[in-house]
């Protein structure tokens, strides 16, 4: 946290009035405070082993790491890719994630004022919002339905009686000084989310994977700090109190692709089930991953002797250096319960850092590996794992040290005595269930099985534009169904997915929207209209133009959606001259001779017959309206290359 100037801060106290002196100002260093200062950054630096005593003797995990790669390069090998780094023979890595997803509601969750963080700053802002004296919180009971939506499409159990708590610390983004949160009996328990391959989890893991997830709870989002130059920090008060759901996972993670493919599937179900409109990419879900490691071998037998243990047996036992009576605390973590290694039947784990406010599917893995290599190489420098907060900055190679959970003042739990119990009724939650939807799952199995696509080309339909993506494809594949091609519905479902997802996929434009280029709806609106991509398809299909034209066609819509205006693909193509008509023999032999490179035809000659498919691209290139035939094309040099046999 960046540190304010006190000029700054007083600024904002009594008028300004507040004096510098002795109030506000940086504590001077006693003797006796330097001393102890010291001490306790002493037990935080990693205190070399006997063995590695000697500086130059030791070898860092990531240079082992690198000379490794090296030496695999020189061998023939190739360099360490993310696929490539999920797992490690002598160590076992274990995450677990808290997920904070934004709540798709018109009010927050204890005002009236409207739930918009677009708006101008301050402009929605309630007297309970900032803490005023006498204002009272009001739950705002609509925001209940889409957290029940989430909670129902991640198999959770809804608690019919669930209570909110106060959750105590001072921060300027918290204007009352507290959180309310549900702490001790959240709405929704014990759920599970399936992860399957072509959800990218990690090979390691298989076909599948289920990841447990322990609650579902409702809390208030904080206000939104926008930094200035000189230390300034600016408060945005619309996005303090905007109701959140966070989701606690069971630390059953041991891959890093398949934690970052976690989060990506819990944003899709959230966005298919209208729970949560703004994904990572808007700053409307974030995660905190809690990240540990141990010895597979030693720590193997610690956990075995553990689990021998009776009631009566050692209270001193220790897994990585750290003492597992204290690492399941209550107080361990800031205050809270340990989540993450002392409930359902999980023993034994290391200790655990916190990475907080991962905005990115790339930053939770890449975070990950790095916190998994900085605490690997610390362990093997005999030193000792202090549970802390840690940040991570894309781009970098290691996380930082936030603050450490030592010391830090507790968050004091306690029941809000504003608010009442929210009673949910098992009406609502059958109606609730009866109207949930088709859950992305369902979704890709119907794409691959009735229209023929790839698992991998499912999910990104499925989760592209928040589900936009994939009306838009059906919609051009039932316009495609009504033209005379005589195709079935996969055949026609494989010739779109081309056009929808990889060749509209590269559509650039400077007019272009960055992040959403085609503006294409959760309705599956797009600019590039429906029945004209359909068209375009057939005309391709039935052989009317070629490929290249068409790509010059698509382009062209694209770029006249952006202008607003409206064209059919039939005018196009005629304003560009571009329906297809055939070379003749002649001119297939004169461009094929053109092309040719007696160094392949060599080749050719010698055996080498692939090589012919060089000089076809070579014909390709020269075509510039796209008139030149694959097929008639090898016919072509065939036939001239003959002509060289002896």
């Amino acid at each position: 946290m960046a540190r304010i100037a006190p000029r700054v801060l007083r600024s904002y106290l009594l008028g300004g009035q507040v004096p510098a002196r002795g109030c506000l100002c940086r504590r001077t260093a006693t003797p006796a405070r330097s001393a102890v200062l010291r001490r306790y950054h002493a037990t935080q630096a990693i205190q070399p082993t006997a063995e590695s005593a000697v500086p130059s003797a030791a070898i860092p995990f990531r240079k082992q790491l690198k000379d490794e790669a090296k030496q695999r390069k020189a061998e023939g090998g190739e360099k360490i890719s993310k696929v490539d780094n999920q797992t490690l023979d002598d160590w076992e890595l274990t995450v677990g994630i808290e997920i904070h997803a934004q709540l798709n509601t018109p009010r927050k969750l204890f005002s009236s004022a409207a739930s918009t963080i677009n708006d101008a700053p301050n402009t929605h802002v309630a007297l309970f919002d900032v803490a005023m004296p006498g204002s009272q919180p009001t739950f705002q009971k609509e925001t209940l339905i889409p957290a029940l939506r989430a909670a129902l499409a991640l198999n959770c159990n809804i608690q019919k009686t669930s209570r909110f708590d106060r959750k105590h610390y001072f921060h300027w983004d918290q204007p009352s000084g507290y959180q309310i949160t549900q702490f001790y009996e959240p709405f929704a328990k014990d759920g599970h989310i399936t992860l399957y391959a072509h959800d990218g989890i990690a090979k390691e893991d298989g076909e599948q994977i289920t990841i447990g997830i322990k609650q579902v709870q409702m809390e208030q989002d904080t206000a939104k700090t926008i930094s200035q130059p000189g230390d300034i920090h600016l408060l945005d008060f619309n996005r303090v109190g905007l109701p959140l759901i966070e989701i606690i996972t069971l630390p059953q993670i041991h891959h890093p692709s398949t934690a970052a493919a976690l989060v990506r599937k819990v944003q899709i179900i959230l966005e298919s089930v209208d729970a949560c409109v703004l994904g990572m990419q808007s700053g409307g879900l974030r995660a905190d991953v809690n990240v540990s490691v141990r010895n597979r071998e030693k720590d193997s037998l610690t956990t075995k002797a553990m689990e021998n243990i009776g009631e009566g047996g050692h209270e001193n036992s220790q897994v990585n250096g750290v003492d597992q009576e204290e690492e399941s605390s209550p107080t361990e973590t800031e205050g809270e319960e340990d989540r993450f290694g002392s409930y359902a039947g999980i023993t034994g784990l290391g200790q655990r850092t916190e990475i907080k406010n991962l905005s990115s599917f790339k930053a939770v893995e890449d975070a990950i590996i790095a916190e998994r290599d900085r605490q690997i190489r610390v362990l093997e420098f005999g030193g000792v794992i202090a549970g802390e907060t840690r940040g991570w900055t894309i781009g970098s190679t290691e996380t930082r040290r936030l603050r450490g959970k030592e010391g830090e003042v507790d968050y004091r739990y306690m029941p809000d005595p504003d608010l009442g119990p929210v009673i949910i009724g098992q009406d609502l939650i059958n109606h609730l269930e009866l109207n949930l939807g088709i859950l992305p799952d369902a979704e890709i199995s119907t794409l691959v099985e009735e229209y023929g696509l790839t698992p991998k080309d499912a999910l990104s339909l499925v989760s592209l534009n928040e589900g936009g993506r994939h009306e838009y494809f059906r919609d051009v594949v039932d316009q495609l169904l009504l033209l005379p091609l005589d195709k079935d519905q996969d055949v026609a479902g494989k010739l779109c997915i081309t056009w929808v997802l990889h060749e509209m996929g590269g559509l650039t434009h400077e007019d272009a929207d960055e992040e959403n280029p085609l503006r294409i709806t959760r309705d599956g609106d797009c600019i590039i209209k429906a029945p004209e991509l359909a068209v375009l398809i057939y005309y391709v299909q039935k052989n009317k133009i070629t490929g290249k034209s068409a790509k010059k066609i698509l382009a062209e819509l694209f770029a006249c959606g952006l202008r607003g205006e409206v064209r059919k693909t039939e005018e196009l193509i005629d304003e560009a001259g571009l329906w297809f008509i055939p070379l003749s023999a002649a001119e297939y032999e004169e461009l094929a001779r053109s092309v040719l490179d007696m160094t392949v035809v060599e080749q050719i000659l010698a055996g080498k017959g692939g090589k012919i498919n060089f000089l076809v691209g070579q014909m390709m290139r020269k075509d510039g309206n796209g008139k030149v035939d694959p097929q008639e094309a090898m016919e072509a040099l065939r036939k001239v290359i003959e002509e060289f046999r002896k």
